[in-house]
């Protein structure tokens, strides 16, 4: 009996981690006993201000580790950009992904530094930057952003209105820092015009 305990103990401890599958726009369940890691997909995390304006905290792709243990901001909410799969990671397991855990605080800070970059076009440049570094792919324009975030989202995680960000990104466009394929953004190449 002893014996039989202990296997299903350990098979809780190291066995297989339970998997969910969200769709595009669902909430992440508020779960204070667990992280997430994504294994496919997109999510962002946010917050509200007393107006209702959305406040966009970050983005995180796979293999980060997301979930509300993670922040103090109330109200908190991780919501699907994108279909995703994430696997649950419980508390026992947490000193395992160290590198996780490190990699969510770095990028967190480096997009707070960006939101704070001045002028509004340097910020959006540079967000536009993180975005392809975070979940872009080579193309043979440049790199293509491989998320599909509207104006008015780009907005809120830059503290502007959404008219701002469309005339900025139709400038950027006019002068070839980027281009558009099938709603998406291709930053060029620096030897294509574009970034310096």
């Amino acid at each position: 009996m002893t014996f039989s305990t202990s296997r299903i103990q350990n098979s809780a401890l190291y066995g297989p981690l339970p998997q969910r599958l969200f769709t595009r726009r669902e909430v992440i369940p508020q779960r204070n006993d667990v992280l997430w890691r994504i294994e496919r997909g997109v999510v962002r995390a946010l917050t509200w201000s007393e107006d209702g304006s959305y406040i966009t905290l970050g983005y995180w792709g796979a293999g980060d580790l997301i979930g509300y243990p993670l922040s103090k901001v109330k109200p908190y909410q991780i919501e699907c950009m994108t279909s995703v799969e994430a696997k649950i990671l419980p508390p026992h397991l947490w000193h395992q992904e160290i590198n996780s855990l490190l990699s969510h605080i770095q990028q967190a800070e480096e997009l707070l530094s960006i939101v704070h970059r001045k002028p509004i076009s340097l910020r959006l440049l540079q967000f536009l930057v993180w975005l392809s570094e975070k979940f872009g792919r080579d193309v043979e324009q440049g790199k293509l952003i491989d998320l599909s975030v509207t104006h008015q989202e780009m907005a809120e995680v830059l503290n502007t209105t959404r008219v701002t960000v469309t005339r900025l990104l139709q400038e950027f466009e006019e002068e070839g820092t980027l281009s558009r394929y099938k709603r998406r953004i291709i930053l060029r190449s620096p030897n294509r015009g574009g970034l310096k």
